[in-house]
């Protein structure tokens, strides 16, 4: 992850602060949604960043009805956000309206939030239209001396926004995920490396690279890392890698090479004036 600029931490560490009790307060009492929205929008532009009065608004319809908050910026919507009471339990069902609406305005980003419980959602623009959980905090529990806790806290800031940290934090737990893993590892790149290794500590033993992926998926992966949407979307985006490093690397073999010059010719001693004649120490 990026960075936090020093100003952003004392920001972060001095809202969780701050909030902490006011959350607290507002749960015992069980406030309602409206009252849970007038504190998230003060967090949002106390720890989070956003200036109140220009790039939150709660006047962005959907199907005829308001969205709870909207970030704009540079006259564009970034970010939704659904605010539930603080005493409601989160569920992903709670952002459908708004994950379909973003979706057919091409916002990729969407907040579900209690005031307490913060998940933010990626949108995957798609038949079916999707979303992916990218991170989730419970404000309660933040330290704010804990370095973990701040960059939770940091990837709902503005500044995670506009400086596509949450594009790359996305990209990085993609990565990392079991879906993503095992089609890694049933791509035939890695299978060529088991294979040589295998033949390697084991060359009189005859093996193919499609019998190591059938023993991989069926005695050893389990059956949901490679089934399913998730599982078929990482093989899309392995499969669209290697194909651009494919391509990337064939454009590099077949770039024109600029031939070496030929070395300058080494300078010569100017010859001797015509009629010249030599002199000689003592002549």
């Amino acid at each position: 992850m990026a960075t936090i600029l020093k100003k952003v931490a004392e920001r972060l560490a001095s809202g969780i602060k701050r909030f902490q009790p006011i959350l607290a307060n507002a749960k015992s009492k069980d406030v309602n949604e409206s009252d849970t929205v007038i504190i998230i929008t003060d967090m949002l532009a106390d720890v989070f960043g956003y200036d109140k009065f220009n790039e939150v608004t709660s006047e962005l319809a959907i199907k005829g009805t308001y969205c709870d908050l909207a970030i704009r910026l540079d006259a564009k919507i970034r970010l939704l956000t659904e605010a539930k009471a603080i005493g409601i339990e989160l569920k992903d069902a709670h952002i459908k309206q708004a994950v379909d609406y973003a979706a057919n305005e091409g916002i990729k980003w969407v907040v579900l939030t209690n005031g307490v419980q913060w998940r933010i959602y990626a949108v995957t623009f798609g038949q079916p239209i999707g979303h992916e959980l990218v991170e989730e905090c419970d404000f309660l529990t933040l330290d704010p001396k804990a370095d973990a806790d701040l960059e939770s806290a940091y990837l709902f800031t503005k500044e995670a926004l506009t400086r596509e940290v949450l594009e790359e934090y996305q990209l990085q737990r993609q990565a990392m995920s079991r879906f993503f893993l095992g089609a890694m590892i049933l791509s035939d790149p890695v299978l060529a490396v088991v294979r040589r290794e295998l033949r390697r500590m084991s060359p009189d033993v005859k093996i193919e690279v499609e019998e190591i992926r059938v023993a991989l998926t069926e005695e050893v992966l389990k059956r949901d890392v490679l089934e399913g949407e998730r599982a078929e979307d990482a093989r899309k985006r392995i499969a669209k890698m290697q194909r651009a490093k494919a391509q990337k690397d064939t454009a590099t073999e077949e770039a024109p090479t600029t031939p070496a010059m030929p070395p300058a010719p080494a300078a010569q001693p100017h010859a001797a004036q015509a009629g010249g004649s030599d002199v000689r120490p003592g002549a």
